[in-house]
């Protein structure tokens, strides 16, 4: 990994946003949680569109030399959850998502300033 984690994680939420990933949110749990050190969330359009984002990530940390110890929800596509140690990604589709309110879990987590390159030429990049 990375000698910065949340260098890679905005890369992560970059390649989330790049792939039309919405409501991208990004916390540094550090000290807030004792299973991992970031946690990163987003919506996709609709299952299919969830399974593509897993994928993206997949594929990017695969690039890194990073595979995810654990994946759930790819069959379904409604809830993804990549663990990566120290960070855990979770995708859903909005109405997953408002359902359980993740956020809330991490409310005392420090928000990651991700500054979404949004150029063409970052598109064009994937």
């Amino acid at each position: 990994m990375e000698s910065d984690p949340s260098e890679l994680v905005r890369e992560l939420a970059q390649a989330l946003y790049t792939k039309k990933g919405t409501n991208i949110i990004a916390l540094d749990v550090r000290g807030v949680s004792a299973v991992t050190d970031f946690v990163l969330i987003a919506d996709g359009n609709v299952e299919r569109h969830v399974i593509a984002l897993a994928n993206e990530i997949q594929d990017l940390m695969k690039k890194q030399g990073r595979k995810a110890v654990h994946v759930d929800g790819m069959g379904t596509g409604d809830w993804i959850v990549l663990d990566f140690f120290e960070i855990v990604i979770h995708l859903f589709v909005p109405k997953m998502r408002q359902k359980y309110q993740l956020e809330r879990l991490w409310a005392d987590g420090e928000i990651i300033d991700v500054d979404f390159d949004v150029s063409t030429s970052a598109v064009e990049k994937r």
